[in-house]
């Protein structure tokens, strides 16, 4: 079974590497989630601002996209 990738802008473009301090706590908690979900987090990647990850089960990968497809966009002036 394919699992897909999660790809979010979900840092300022300084937040280049997994060893950034913003990097490590949401791998952090995205392995808490993983073992609650009794599964795990494949992988896990920080490019200017930009986290990529993925889980080895369907159910929490869907949850996490109907999750992010319901944030409403920000509201600019």
């Amino acid at each position: 079974m394919d699992m897909g990738v999660i790809e979010v802008d979900l840092f300022s473009e300084e937040v280049d590497s997994t060893d950034h301090p913003e990097a490590v706590k949401l791998r952090a908690l995205l392995e808490e989630l993983a073992e609650e979900y009794h599964c795990r987090l494949l992988s896990f990647a920080v490019e200017q601002g930009t986290v990529s990850f993925s889980f080895d089960d369907d159910v929490l990968t869907a949850e996490i996209l109907n999750i992010l497809q319901r944030q409403e966009p920000p509201v600019t002036n």
